[in-house]
């Protein structure tokens, strides 16, 4: 089966022709591209984070397959959720999915089950997916969707995904995809948000976690993040890096209630 697009024509342009012209826009022309194990993305609508998510995927190399673990918005179906589907549409085409590695993943991983219910209406990694369309023709994803809320989780879960690559034994970029802090002031954003991305930058995800919930710092990604920082460590990442950081008061000009983005790659 192939899951259809359900944000197309809301979060971004709704045809291909269209979506490849705001893709153009936000996407910028680089040299060099580096080579990474996992970034954080964010995945509002593209008028508002799409330069975000467009200025930190122009500069990585795009590998054959890319893991895309978003959180579960709406808490419906599995916990750790795989994509049943054979490929994802969007108006750029299908993209399919990496069927041997999630074999992998389900042998590494007991909790994870594929689920589609999980995805149905699930945003997060959908509008990942047309940036990596636009960068790089021979693609394969692996959708994850996590709804689970403590460390212990993103431990496991993030050990499995390593070995699950390691046994894969090809090269795979994890994409964690969330937003920052939600409906609060930019300048109150910016000072929670700043606590947590310290973490990550830290290469602490048992900290990010910690610091959201005692914080109470609305990165609804935050699982996510740190299920991809503890892969990356285990796949050998040193270093992470923040390249880019707003929020949709720079877009509206509205700063009383706002929504953080940011980019960060680890490697």
């Amino acid at each position: 089966m192939i899951r259809k697009p359900v944000v197309a024509g809301q979060f971004y342009s709704g045809t291909a022709s269209e979506l490849r012209q705001e893709l153009s826009r936000l996407i910028p022309n680089v040299n060099e591209r580096r080579r990474v194990i996992g970034v954080i993305s964010p995945h509002a609508g593209y008028v508002y984070s799409g330069s975000t998510a467009g200025q930190l995927l122009a500069g990585i190399q795009i590998p054959r397959t890319v893991i895309i673990i978003g959180p579960n918005h709406r808490g419906a179906g599995s916990q750790v959720a795989l994509s049943p589907d054979d490929g994802w549409q969007t108006p750029l085409g299908i993209v399919s999915v990496e069927k041997r590695l999630a074999g992998l993943i389900k042998k590494w991983i007991p909790a994870v089950r594929e689920d589609g219910i999980a995805h149905l209406n699930e945003h997060s990694i959908e509008v990942q997916i047309p940036f990596l369309q636009y960068l790089r023709d021979e693609l394969f994803i692996l959708p994850l969707c996590l709804a689970f809320g403590d460390y212990a989780g993103s431990d496991i879960v993030g050990k499995g995904l390593a070995s699950a690559i390691r046994e894969f034994d090809e090269e795979v970029l994890i994409i964690a995809s969330s937003d920052m802090t939600h409906y609060e002031s930019a300048e109150m954003a910016k000072g929670k948000d700043s606590m947590a991305l310290n973490r990550v930058l830290a290469l602490d995800p048992e900290g990010l976690v910690e610091v959201c919930r005692r914080n109470r710092i609305t990165m609804c990604g935050v699982i996510p993040s740190a299920t991809m920082i503890v892969a990356a460590k285990e796949l050998g990442a040193v270093k992470a890096e923040l390249l880019s950081y707003t929020n949709s008061g720079a877009v509206t000009g509205d700063y009383r209630q706002v929504v953080g983005y940011a980019a960060v790659e680890v490697s």
